[in-house]
């Protein structure tokens, strides 16, 4: 989603600090972005569509300055153009915002009676003019008029300010859109991701809601919300430089696919090495008889996975939800249900709002994220940290894997705790569970074919996936990840759905991507294969070694190394992304930047 940044310190090439930072942004997704500073005791606004490569043409970076702010614009009110770019002026002030400003429309309607005129169509502009008004006419403090702000607006909002009549201070607040505050003896940041805090920062504060701060050279001041002086707790920055670099590999995705034997390897070592210590981690699952997972996009599929496995082996009533719709419909949940929230980022806000939502309610949480920092962490009852490290590419991969591992080894919690399982037989599951990162990178080595596949459906126009039970699951995941980075029309079905009215649209040469997994379901799933081969279908199969055949009615065949079937999920998926990596690098499309989307969506 958008990026924030802000620089206050000693003088420096302040244009090149703005772009350096912005960059570790990318990742985000963005359609615009545009950096403001202060040079000869004026502000000076440089703003570009597109990528920041272009913003960077623009710039002079031979200009020295001590204080600016920059920004990366993901578009929501207003089309991506350079206009609608931040940062936004407006009189006294200029801002960079990320967030919505849910009563933009009455604030701009209020603004317009006094005089004010709009260049733009965003609220962010509105939320400038609404500052600028409040300093106009009244006899306030900067930190006063922020915080009249806060007192007038609903939404969500991170904001870097600077005042004309202040120009050596930067300031911010936040509500509900994450910001942390950076600091060394010289310089103080304000960013909305660690990552893009620059490499002599070792030290920062993550803000809490309501948050006011001032930021000089030499201090870093923290308010409530009543402006009262407060503390927040000193963290350190544990950004590996070799996690934000491709290491030889063309692109990101491919670089985090390769990764994924070696993160699962360092969850499972770290976290659940044998049963003792596997007990001892994990939180006591024992009370709750049924459990709701919550998540959006590539973490709810996870929780379609988690949902099945905890049905089937642990005998847990489990729904998943769509966090856009969770938070607003009416739920059913008792004190013996537990809320499991999935999320890479920990940030994101439909997900957060069914947090707080359960929260409210009384029902215990527990979420899985990527960010033992972020926003869910720190509200949750229960936090499972997956330890991914940082994903760069805004198509989900090696986090999404490590979701779903998570699931398994909650699953396994339960099945303990129930006594459908020993502690003997957990020793033995965790055991062949620390084979299967030598198995992914046996998945991973079948490269070529998964080129094969891709030259043989890059063309196309629509792609077709099936699958039964879990594999539905699955095959949903990899349908979205073809349409993330590939742009090309792709569809999961559950192979007993077909004659239901899918099967109208195969005809001759449709591409139909087969997972088929599940022991129980191979002879329906080889009829529904068949059903759709006599209709002309081109299908590539996805299986295992245990369920591998001769058979004559595929065109391409991917055959997964042995495993238990608790753990096939995690192998299953990895031939999908690959598949879907090769045919958009065929297709020539911005794979680990697609257009129109955010790696973290921290709006509704």
């Amino acid at each position: 989603m958008c990026g924030i940044v802000g620089y206050i310190g000693k003088k420096t090439n302040i244009q090149k600090v703005l772009i350096e930072s912005l960059k570790k942004l990318e990742y985000r997704g963005y359609d615009s972005a545009g950096i403001a500073y202060v040079n000869n005791n004026k502000i000076n606004i440089i703003k570009e569509k597109g990528k920041i490569e272009k913003l960077e043409k623009k710039i002079d970076c031979g200009v020295m300055g001590k204080i600016g702010i920059a920004h990366t614009r993901w578009a929501t009110h207003g089309k991506a153009n350079e206009n609608n770019a931040h940062p936004h002026r407006t009189g006294m002030v200029t801002i960079v915002h990320n967030g919505i400003i849910e009563n933009y429309l009455e604030i701009k309607r209020y603004l317009e009676k006094k005089g004010y005129h709009f260049k733009t169509e965003t609220d962010s502009e509105i939320a400038c003019a609404l500052l600028d008004y409040i300093k106009a006419t009244t006899k306030m403090s900067n930190l006063e008029v922020i915080k009249e702000f806060t007192n007038n607006v609903t939404g969500s909002y991170a904001l870097g300010i600077i005042f004309d009549d202040d120009l050596d201070t930067l300031y911010a607040t936040r509500k509900d859109s994450p910001l942390l505050i950076g600091y060394s003896e010289n310089v103080k940041m304000i960013v909305s991701d660690v990552s893009a805090l620059n490499s002599g920062i070792k030290n920062y504060y993550l803000l809490e809601n309501g948050d006011i701060v001032k930021l000089t050279e030499k201090r870093v001041s923290i308010y409530d919300n009543d402006l009262h002086p407060v503390s927040r707790k000193k963290l350190n920055v544990k950004v590996d430089g070799n996690e934000v670099d491709k290491n030889g590999f063309e692109h990101f995705m491919l670089k985090e696919i390769h990764e994924e034997s070696v993160v699962l390897e360092s969850l499972l070592r770290k976290y659940f090495s044998n049963s003792k210590t596997f007990l001892k981690k994990m939180p006591k699952l024992s009370k709750y008889s049924r459990i709701h997972i919550v998540g959006c996009g590539s973490a709810m599929h996870a929780g379609l996975v988690g949902k099945h496995l905890f049905e089937e082996y642990a005998n847990v009533e489990t729904d998943v939800e769509v966090a856009s719709e969770y938070r607003y419909k009416k739920v059913f949940y008792d004190a013996k249900t537990l809320v499991i929230l999935v999320s890479q980022s920990g940030e994101t806000a439909d997900t957060i709002a069914c947090l707080r939502k359960a929260k409210e309610d009384g029902i215990d949480t527990l979420v899985i994220v990527n960010v033992p920092t972020s926003t869910m962490a720190r509200e949750a009852d229960f936090v499972l940290n997956i330890e991914a490290g940082t994903e760069v590419a805004v198509a989900t991969t090696k986090a999404y894997l490590l979701q779903v591992a998570m699931l398994i080894l909650i699953n396994l919690k339960m099945m303990v705790e129930r006594e459908m399982i020993s502690i003997d037989e957990l020793d033995k599951y965790l055991q062949l569970f620390g084979e299967v990162p030598k198995k992914i990178s046996e998945v991973i080595d079948l490269d070529k074919e998964y080129f094969e596949i891709a030259k043989n459906i890059y063309h196309e126009d629509n792609i077709f996936y099936i699958g039964r039970g879990i594999d539905y699951a699955i095959s949903m995941e990899g349908s979205l990840k073809l349409k993330e980075i590939s742009y090309i029309h792709s569809e999961s079905y559950k192979g007993g759905e077909l004659k239901h009215g899918t099967i109208s649209l195969i005809e001759k040469n449709t591409k139909v991507i087969v997972v088929m997994t599940d022991c129980d379901l191979k002879s329906k799933t080889i009829s529904n294969i068949k059903e759709i081969k006599a209709r002309g279908a081109d299908i590539i199969l996805i299986t295992t070694k245990q369920l591998d055949d001769d058979y004559d009615f595929v065109s391409k065949k991917i055959v997964l190394p042995k495993t238990n079937s608790l753990f096939t999920p995690i192998l299953s998926i990895v031939p999908l992304q690959l598949i879907a990596y090769y045919v958009a690098k065929l297709c020539g499309c911005d794979i680990d930047k697609p257009r129109n989307l955010a790696k973290s969506v921290t709006v509704e």
